[in-house]
């Protein structure tokens, strides 16, 4: 255990939980909780000429859990949060670790982001890590066959359009069946029209095309799911995304897993993922089991 958490219990961590992640000084907190003995981390590899256009990589120790010394390891490239006008890679060393600590290689991405930049710019940018991760993947001990994107909010918005949209990954010369699956954390996948005030910014409203949408572009072909959120959550409706996506794919004959949780908001399901809240939703568990049965 580090200084930080021998000094706070975890019930005055607990209690903190409403401004973590939504401060530059609730993540330090939370960061301040992770390990170090479980991953090395690379950063600030270019995956574009943009300055935005940085990823941090995370590869598991070998003592690990998942071993990462028996073999190559799956990765996954996750996309945080903030309605596509705010975020740092930096901030969520925390879903490294978490990754890392199962042995998991994981790439966290910066993308551009609103209102200097309008839809589809972040998609764009995604996909071009998600390339970055495939050409890369077996220098920094990962499978290429067992790649998955990954977001929180409107990075699951980001991951979902990289995974069932066909058109982002074609341009860079992939294609969603590359993928060995995508995870959704609290994504909204059906959002027209748009009332909140920062998203109209990014998707350029009222003239947001209807393809923006990832609920209309699931289908036979797109790659396993796994969608989880909170069951109250107050910022997107789970109902009308999570579940509703999961439906749709479902219906298509798709392999999806989901489930809603208690006891979480949107902002700490994802902060359930560091080590010290881990007790507060199996979110961490949910996603390593996903990735190695669907690796």
């Amino acid at each position: 255990m580090n200084t930080f958490t021998s000094h706070l219990p975890r019930r005055s961590l607990l209690a903190m939980l409403p401004a973590l992640l939504t401060a530059c000084s609730g993540v330090d907190l939370l960061n301040a909780t992770v390990p170090t003995t479980t991953y090395r981390r690379t950063q600030g590899l270019a995956y574009g000429p943009d300055p935005r256009q940085l990823l941090d990589v995370y590869q598991p120790q070998a003592n690990s859990a998942g071993n990462a010394g028996s073999g190559m390891a799956p990765m996954v490239v996750f996309f945080y949060g903030g309605s596509w006008s705010s975020g740092e890679r930096g901030d969520y060393r925390f879903v490294g670790e978490a990754l890392a600590s199962q042995g998991i290689v994981a790439v966290v991405a910066d993308y551009r982001l609103s209102p200097a930049f309008r839809y589809p710019a972040f998609v764009q940018d995604s996909a071009s890590a998600v390339r970055w991760a495939f050409d890369h993947a077996q220098e920094h001990g990962a499978d290429a066959k067992r790649i998955f994107v990954m977001g929180h909010s409107a990075g699951a918005y980001n991951a979902a359009m990289v995974a069932l949209d066909k058109r982002w990954l074609a341009a860079v010369g992939l294609s969603p069946s590359r993928l060995a699956g995508w995870i959704g954390l609290a994504g909204p996948y059906d959002f027209l029209p748009i009332g909140d005030p920062q998203t109209r910014v990014a998707f350029s409203w009222p003239g947001t095309p209807a393809d923006s949408q990832p609920l209309a572009h699931a289908s036979a072909a797109s790659p396993p799911a796994l969608l989880l959120a909170p069951v109250n959550d107050s910022v997107v409706d789970p109902q009308r995304s999570t579940l509703a996506l999961a439906r749709r794919l479902q219906a298509s004959g798709v392999r999806v897993e989901s489930a809603l949780f208690e006891g979480v908001s949107h902002v700490s399901l994802l902060a359930s993922m560091a080590q010290v809240l881990r007790g507060r939703a199996p979110v961490l568990a949910r996603v390593a089991g996903f990735v190695q049965s669907a690796g």
